[in-house]
């Protein structure tokens, strides 16, 4: 239960870096913030990449859990779960562009 809570939060402070990416993006408001999360979630894909794909959590929820749902070490509704590395890479892509974008405008 505590891998999934600490997951959990994890997931939920990415996410809000990427979509802070996004408002920063449209609001043209390029703060620090925005480097960091540019950052923070390139290590995440690097940490994915080490892992093949997975995150090291699920990695070690894995040794308590021998379900097969997608969700079992997160508390995301499955179907994000499932999806969640195509939908915010996606998010990711749109955020950054929209930086580049707003920085090359100036």
């Amino acid at each position: 239960m505590m891998i999934k809570l600490l997951h959990t939060a994890i997931w939920v402070i990415l996410a809000a870096l990427i979509f802070y990416l996004i408002y920063a993006g449209i609001s043209g408001k390029i703060t620090p913030l925005v480097y960091i999360s540019i950052e923070a979630i390139v290590v995440e894909g690097i940490l994915l990449a080490i892992f093949r794909w997975r995150c090291p959590l699920t990695v070690v929820a894995r040794k308590y859990s021998d379900s097969s749902q997608a969700n079992f070490d997160i508390y995301l509704p499955e179907w994000l779960a499932r999806h969640n590395k195509t939908i915010f890479s996606i998010l990711y892509i749109i955020g950054v562009a929209l930086v580049g974008w707003r920085l090359l405008s100036n």
